[in-house]
């Protein structure tokens, strides 16, 4: 049985052979997430796509950035504090681990996601400011995300 508190989002991913500039981009899906919200999803030209939309790691990032600006304004909200708004900026890229970076055997490369968070609100003391730098890390996506979350596959009926 699932507990109440969990949330159950359904999404769907389909190739995009109707939409727009689909025809262009042999990577292009068609992201359609519960029952309201559609995007386009696809690959930059660089890497064979139309760039008709954001890419997977594009989306990955988005994620992350409106979790933190959200998580920041809901503890801002209930504690009171000045927050005017936030501002969140977000690079992907594959690095070497520092502990293989003089491996005799092939080097590994890990993920690595860089955060800048800009708060906005001039009356935010440098206490304020930085309790709302830890709730950042807080956020419901950056602990999936360093949480190493299992994805389970299977196959859908014919």
């Amino acid at each position: 049985m699932i507990s109440s508190a969990v949330r159950r989002l359904s999404v769907r991913v389909s190739s995009a052979a109707s939409a727009p500039n689909a025809a262009r981009s042999p990577f292009a899906h068609t992201v359609i997430v519960g029952d309201k919200h559609r995007l386009l999803a696809d690959e930059p030209i660089a890497l064979g796509g139309s760039d008709s939309g954001p890419s997977p790691y594009d989306l990955l990032l988005a994620s992350l950035g409106a979790c933190t600006g959200m998580t920041l304004r809901m503890y801002a909200e209930r504690k009171a504090l000045p927050l005017l708004g936030v501002d969140v900026t977000l690079t992907h890229a594959k690095v070497y681990a520092d502990d293989c970076a003089g491996c005799a055997d092939k080097p590994k490369k890990i993920d690595r996601i860089s955060r800048t968070i800009t708060l906005h609100g001039p009356e935010l003391s440098a206490e304020q400011r930085k309790r709302l730098l830890q709730i950042a890390d807080m956020c419901p996506v950056h602990r999936t995300l360093e949480a190493s979350a299992k994805v389970v596959t299977q196959l859908a009926p014919n």
